[in-house]
């Protein structure tokens, strides 16, 4: 918008705009995913439940055999198995041959909570730009407390994940910067300045 010519408060009042259809669309493609997610693993604990009840026996040949594959001696894994099984056969099954573990229950609406709160934190930053920059310099302003943000950003989430903190964060600012180029020669193009 700032590229188009056009006046603070239009810009102020799209970026508003923008957080709000971001957020939303965040949260409800989160909503959706999750829920996709919750649905598959509820279908296949029902379906592991079935197999469990109709032939135990060849339950729990399958998960010594798992533990085989993950390196245990074959009677040290029928041991382990068998106690599992004995435990909480589901549970064992939808650990270790489902990979669904209870302690990481896919969570729908903390999901899209989480997501819609997230941008709009992340969009906050580019909008207290608008408000506060001058519009001569208020294009440059915005992309670069965004590429800044970004950078510090990426940087954070590869410091946390042990990732080479320079390369997440040049990764982060190329693209990003890239985006925010193809955009601004878009609003360039198709601006119409009144």
């Amino acid at each position: 918008m700032a590229a188009a010519g056009s006046d603070k408060s239009s810009i102020l009042l799209a970026g508003i705009a923008g957080l709000v259809a971001g957020a939303m669309s965040m949260a409800a493609g989160e909503y959706v995913s999750v829920s996709s997610q919750a649905d598959t693993e509820k279908a296949d604990l029902e379906m592991e439940k079935r197999e469990l009840a109709n032939n135990p026996a060849y339950e729990l040949e399958e998960m010594t055999d798992i533990y085989i594959q993950r390196g245990l001696e074959p009677e040290l894994a029928a041991k382990v198995a068998k106690q599992l099984t004995e435990h909480d056969a589901l549970e064992a099954h939808a650990r270790d041959e489902l990979g669904i573990s209870t302690n990481s229950k896919a969570r729908p609406i903390q999901a899209a909570f989480t997501s819609a709160l997230t941008f709009s934190l992340g969009a906050s930053l580019p909008l207290l730009v608008v408000m506060l920059a001058p519009l001569v310099v208020l294009q440059w302003s915005v992309a670069g407390a965004c590429l800044f943000s970004l950078a510090f950003l990426g940087a954070l989430a590869a410091l946390a994940g042990g990732a080479p903190v320079l390369t997440a964060a040049a990764r982060v600012v190329f693209w990003s910067a890239s985006a925010m180029a193809l955009t601004s020669a878009v609003g360039r193009f198709f601006g119409v300045a009144v």
